[in-house]
């Protein structure tokens, strides 16, 4: 599943030029394959495992010696945690290989980086090797910064370079957390150094230096930053909105949909179960954080003329509800923040669909430039109107379901902060309408009086994610009860040095 994408990247380049429609094929055909064994790997997986920091109660374990000079292994697997993001993973890349069929220029290498991308996006989501992790991870660094910098809007460059700079730096602060962790932990087996994240969340394998925890402190904040620049958190969001807004499309829907939940991935899987003391003692300032996030984000974007830096906002606000939930410590907080991360992804991925689509007929996004029409496009208007309310939280949809149980399991722990987070609803709430009401509502402009509707093959990427949006809102257990077992016991494994 992780390498099939590659093997297409691989084929793709030994096709003759000009062979445009075989390389859609190709590409379709190696972004459908892993969503078919994502399902199945939906279906089959024991949702009573709990995997996180034990090998044996992970599933689809994979593990070889790769480089056994300094003891890399390819160790890869499955748990409540990473299953949800594989399947949303393999979805958002199939529907965004589809939805960019309208490319033109330079077809061959943007599938070629795209599948390139996905596999360094399933393999960080499955590696359980601090090193193969940080491969991974850096894999999408490079095919990103193109098809930002190459198929973008007028200041590609710009927003490649700063996109290039800010996860760089974070990688970077990664690199050198990673390599503390190296040389300061044992295999218990060997007595070696090792990259194996689960012997790391031993605390039995640390050597004395790393139990000082000052240097605990600093290791801990290293990865923080690293992670939050990828959320992003305030302050180290300001790349987020250039990067979305020159972006193509497909490419925004990749990066609001997958990338940002590396970071709170990370969060979850490296920085909390290795550093749980640490965890607790920022849990309220990481707190403070994710309500930063929610409220700041939430009025920059009622501040935007630009409709798709009005959702790159609304994204940064959203992600505010992650952190949060994570930073409680409870199991309904943190259940909540991997929900918020699954629906988040579904809901984000239909705006910057549905954004493309009018700026592909229009040729802007400027809010004040459109108006009325919902009578010249009726179905694309109900498209929007249901992604708009499923943003802001309406009931019945996942996003109402993922920040209620946010602010539930939250409230034991930050009330004052919980409170104050849910004024952010009203502000979300206030921007969705806001340019609803100003894009499709009122006295229609003559300007697009002709306007052309959706078409099938928009609709075709829309309604899937439209569906689990619905069905995630009605019956969350499905995705619930796939996740609750594993973050229980992430919540057991911090908890456990209070």
């Amino acid at each position: 599943m992780t390498f099939l994408p590659l093997l297409g990247a691989v084929l793709i380049l030994c096709v003759p030029k000009g062979k445009d429609e075989v390389i859609k094929g190709i590409a379709a055909v190696a972004t459908f394959l892993p969503l078919l064994l994502a399902v199945r790997l939906f279906s089959i997986y024991d949702r009573s495992l709990p995997g996180v920091n034990t090998a044996d109660s992970f599933q689809f374990v994979e593990k070889y010696t790769w480089i056994p000079s300094i003891n890399v292994e390819y160790f890869v697997g499955a748990d409540g945690i990473s299953v949800p993001m594989i399947l949303l993973t393999a979805l958002l890349s199939f529907l965004a290989v589809i939805g960019s069929f309208g490319i033109e220029k330079k077809i061959r290498g943007y599938m070629a980086l795209f599948l390139l991308l996905e596999t360094g996006m399933m393999g960080t989501f499955i590696a359980l090797d601090f090193f193969l992790f940080y491969v991974f991870w850096e894999i999408m660094l490079l095919p990103m910064y193109f098809l930002i910098g190459v198929w973008g809007g007028p200041r590609k460059e710009y927003a490649a370079i700063k996109f290039f700079l800010y996860t760089l730096a974070g990688s970077v602060l990664m690199l050198i957390v990673m390599l503390a962790l190296y040389f300061n932990t044992t295999d218990p087996a060997t007595g070696r150094h090792t990259f194996n994240l689960l012997h790391y969340m031993s605390q039995n394998v640390h050597n004395e230096w790393l139990k000082g925890f000052d240097v605990r402190v600093l290791l801990f904040l290293g990865l923080f930053i690293g992670f939050a620049i990828k959320v992003p958190l305030f302050p180290f969001h300001t790349w987020l909105p250039d990067a979305h807004v020159e972006a193509p499309t497909a490419i925004s829907v990749i990066l609001a949909g997958v990338l940002l939940k590396m970071g709170t991935y990370g969060m979850m899987r490296i920085s909390f179960p290795i550093f749980p003391d640490v965890t607790v003692y920022f849990a309220v300032p990481m707190a403070i954080l994710g309500v930063i996030n929610i409220i700041y984000g939430a009025l920059c974007a009622m501040a935007q003329s630009d409709l798709k830096k009005l959702v790159a906002y609304s994204s940064v606000s959203h992600m505010g509800f992650c952190l949060l939930g994570m930073a409680a410590l409870t199991p309904l907080g943190m259940v909540g923040a991997a929900m918020q991360m699954f629906s988040h992804g579904l809901i984000t991925a239909m705006l910057f669909f549905l954004v493309g689509v009018v700026y592909d007929r229009a040729h802007h996004r400027q809010i004040d430039g459109f108006g009325g029409l919902g009578a010249v496009v009726p179905i694309y208007t109900g498209y929007i109107a249901f992604a708009f309310f499923a943003s802001l939280g309406l009931p019945g949809l996942s996003g109402f379901i993922a920040e209620q149980m946010v602010f539930l399991g939250s409230f034991p722990s930050f009330r004052t902060l919980v409170i104050i987070s849910a004024i952010g609803i009203v502000f979300v709430a206030a921007f969705h309408l806001w340019a609803l009401q100003r894009v499709f509502l009122g006295p229609l402009n003559p300007k697009y009086t002709a306007l052309e509707e959706i078409n099938k093959r928009e609709m075709f990427c829309l309604t899937p994610l439209a569906l689990l949006v619905l069905f995630v809102g009605v019956w969350p257990m499905t995705v619930v009860n796939l996740m609750s077992v594993s973050l229980v016991r992430l919540v057991d494994l911090v908890k456990a040095v209070i």
